[in-house]
């Protein structure tokens, strides 16, 4: 599988280990980079493996950071990416299970690396049910789409689920 790894300083040693590993495992990986500890912001270098699967360069990505939060936001603000935070192996396959995610957040200061090689070995090799995970997966792309347009998304939230966005923003303030 051809798959894009990017980190952060505070990814850069578990990027470090699961490179060689991946390797190993017969992937074709493509290192964006950080190329060493001192210290990075995470946005470009997660966008940048975002891209690479967005585009269809490589077909995974894994981003990796201190905890993984701000690395999955960074790959998520690309389209066409589903990007979810995977440090433990049932988030790691329910990822790929349900949300056909295609790509792997992880981070560095909370998962061992033994850990990791058993979540990215399970996440590359869980496939995507289908099935009712469909019509989510299309429904995220959707709202995803309108987001420049909050009025559009709006009408669409009310289509999917009547009432839930009056019952998310709760009682008008009295005038």
């Amino acid at each position: 599988m051809r798959i894009a790894i990017g980190s952060d300083h505070a990814g850069y040693a578990l990027k470090g280990h699961l490179l060689p590993f991946l390797t190993a495992l017969g992937h074709d990986v493509h290192d964006a980079g950080t190329d060493g500890e001192a210290s990075v912001d995470y946005p470009a270098y997660c966008a940048a493996v975002a891209r690479a699967v967005a585009t269809g360069a490589v077909e995974r990505g894994i981003v990796i950071g201190g905890s993984g939060q701000g690395e999955q936001l960074a790959a998520n603000a690309v389209r066409g990416v589903r990007a979810a935070l995977g440090n433990d192996l049932y988030t790691a396959r329910m990822s790929r299970q349900h949300n056909d995610a295609n790509v792997l957040s992880l981070g560095g200061r909370i998962v061992g690396t033994g850990l990791a090689e058993e979540i990215v070995t399970l996440w590359l090799g869980t496939a995507f049910e289908g099935d009712r995970h469909v019509r989510r997966v299309e429904q995220l792309a959707e709202i995803a789409s309108l987001a420049g347009d909050p009025a559009a998304q709006d009408a669409l939230l009310d289509r999917l689920a009547p009432g839930a966005l009056a019952r998310a923003r709760g009682p008008a303030e009295p005038t």
